[in-house]
């Protein structure tokens, strides 16, 4: 089983919330409740930490580990995979997502794909 797979249950747990997110509006939403997986990072020690986001700042995520820890990720060096309700994937590299959930929903962005 790959890493990806492994998060599939544990985002079930995620409430209603997440009905509208998809791959191209995820920009635009909050990332708190989504499950994430880090894939690459400039820092080593963070890739393959998965768990679900429990808080976002403009420089960091939170990530609520399976076990219960709690990890405080700096977003401008790590590319995340986060898993929709859908069972899409969505990677988007962490220097993207800098700036506060509240600035970034108003923000104008050139397509990422």
């Amino acid at each position: 089983m790959n890493l990806i797979d492994s998060l599939i249950p544990f985002h079930l747990t995620i409430g209603k919330s997440w009905n509208m997110i998809s791959p191209q509006n995820i920009f635009r939403h909050e990332l708190i409740g989504l499950s994430v997986l880090i894939t690459e990072s400039s820092n080593s020690d963070l890739i393959g930490i998965k768990g679900k986001v429990v808080d976002e700042t403009k420089n960091t995520i939170k990530i609520e580990k399976i076990n219960g820890d709690e990890v405080l990720i700096p977003k401008n060096v790590a590319t995340f995979h986060f898993i929709l309700k859908d069972g899409n994937v969505v990677e988007l590299e962490g220097r993207i997502l800098m700036a506060r959930p509240e600035d970034r929903i108003k923000k104008k962005f050139r397509k990422y794909w």
